[in-house]
C-alpha cells in the first residue's frame, strides 16, 4: 500500500519549477500550469539528475545529454534516452502537494 508523503504546498512551487525528493529511488516533482507530476529524478541514460535540467510545458531536457522525456508518462521522447521514467502518483488536498510512494521507495529522512 502507498505512503502519502507531504512534499510542499502549492503556493512554494511556481509553474515551471521542478525539484528533487531526496527519497531511495530520488524522485522529481515538476509543475505544470495548476497540476503537479513526479517521475524518477534520474534520467535513464547516463544516471544524471533530472531536476538540474530544463522544464518545458510538460517535457523535462537532461542537462548532461539533452535526452527528454514527458512528465505526464514518463516516456523517453529523444535520443539518446530509449527507456521511459518511471512515474508516481501526486495528490493536491487543501493546497498540499502529496506524493504517493510505492512500497518499494523509501521516505526521505
Amino acid at each position: 500500500m502507498a505512503k502519502l508523503l507531504s512534499v510542499c504546498r502549492v503556493e512554494d512551487v511556481e509553474p515551471g519549477e521542478m525539484f528533487r525528493v531526496e527519497s531511495q529511488p530520488a524522485i522529481a516533482i515538476y509543475r505544470v500550469e495548476d497540476e503537479f507530476f513526479a517521475t524518477a529524478a534520474t534520467c535513464t541514460h547516463m544516471e544524471s539528475c533530472l531536476t538540474e535540467g530544463y522544464l518545458d510545458d510538460d517535457v523535462v531536457e537532461c542537462a548532461l545529454h539533452a535526452a527528454t522525456f514527458c512528465v505526464r508518462n514518463g516516456k523517453a521522447m529523444s535520443l539518446p534516452a530509449t527507456v521511459s521514467l518511471r512515474t508516481f502518483d501526486v495528490q493536491v488536498k487543501d493546497g498540499e502537494v502529496l506524493l504517493e510512494l510505492p512500497e518499494d521507495v523509501e521516505a526521505p529522512t
